[in-house]
């Protein structure tokens, strides 16, 4: 689950991208309006590895390392 704030209303992705900086999935790509809001990320079709998601929103940029263990 990937949780995040938004401030203001403003255009929000969030992208899954593998260790090698493939984009995997695209979570979220729309405009959002203010306040907090999570994400199920169903990893099931993947392989335990390490993976990234970039959430990107306005001029904001924040990428986190996630570690998925099945």
């Amino acid at each position: 689950m990937i949780k995040s704030k938004i401030p203001k209303t403003l255009f929000v992705t969030i992208k899954i991208f593998d260790i090698l900086g493939r984009e995997i999935q695209t979570l979220i790509s729309e405009e959002k309006s203010p306040g907090k809001y999570s994400v199920v990320f169903d990893a099931s079709r993947f392989s335990s590895g390490v993976y990234f998601y970039r959430l990107t929103s306005g001029g904001f940029t924040e990428i986190k390392k996630m570690i998925l263990l099945k």
